[in-house]
């Protein structure tokens, strides 16, 4: 990609020059780089926040929606690769996928993140989606309030819901049409988190992230459901600078 175009899939909303780790944070379907908005905040300026901003939302509402997570993660690691080092990336929901694939791409290219934080994922090759993207609008926005956070209360507004439909869907197809390919996973460091009240996730399910790094692992759970990291904003922050900010 040109400069101009890496510079179109992030946003960095609290310049940190001086740190010296670097961030980039991948937002869950049908969320946006603002999603990231109070991370960036709490971890300023001791790390310096990269988040992605997918196509077709934003904006970026005019460019079409990329429904496919392999393609997305191709997009991306251009970006990522361009940031200076040292860098972790950090996914939560889809966005975890994402992180998980781009740092698959970076350690081909010898670009090993300092840690690859998953949060709300199951392990990438547990298979257990359903086809909401292929659903009528009701039952699909019925199982997104089920999740919770901010995505349930805007769209109840018809005309942010007309909007934000599409992204949603074409986000919804690329996860649910996901399969991890095998091959070298990550050598990294990978962290889970997840809250203990996640209806879309078994908590069991988190150690099969363990099978993709041949580098530490480690989870943690809080209390919550699906956006926990929403509640538990400083405690999930703490938990990012505690790994990143680690003697040798």
């Amino acid at each position: 990609m040109a400069g101009q175009a890496l510079r179109g899939w992030t946003r960095c909303f609290h310049p940190a020059p001086a740190a010296e780790m670097r961030l980039v944070a991948f937002p869950h379907a049908g969320g946006s780089a603002s999603a990231y908005r109070s991370l960036s905040a709490a971890l300023s300026p001791t790390v310096e926040v990269h988040t992605a901003q997918y196509p077709g939302r934003q904006d970026r509402m005019g460019e079409p929606v990329i429904d496919d997570l392999h393609t997305l993660s191709e997009q991306m690691v251009d970006v990522v690769a361009a940031l200076p080092k040292p860098f972790a990336l950090f996914g939560h929901s889809m966005g975890a996928i994402v992180a998980f694939e781009v740092a698959r791409l970076l350690e081909a290219r010898g670009l090993v993140p300092a840690a690859l934080f998953v949060s709300a994922r199951r392990g990438p090759e547990l298979n257990k989606e359903k086809e909401l993207h292929l659903a009528d609008d009701d039952t699909f926005l019925a199982a997104i309030n089920r999740l919770g956070g901010t995505a349930a209360m805007i769209l109840d507004d018809p005309d942010i819901r007309a909007l934000a439909l599409p992204a949603l869907r074409g986000d919804y197809k690329a996860v649910e049409t996901y399969r991890y390919r095998p091959g070298p996973d990550v050598s990294c460091p990978v962290v889970a988190l997840a809250g203990d009240a996640d209806p879309v996730l078994d908590l069991p399910d988190l150690e099969n992230w363990r099978e993709h790094t041949t580098g530490s692992f480690e989870t943690e759970v809080f209390e919550g459901g699906h956006f926990f990291v929403d509640d538990h904003l400083d405690a999930v922050a703490a938990r990012i600078l505690g790994k990143l900010t680690v003697s040798p």
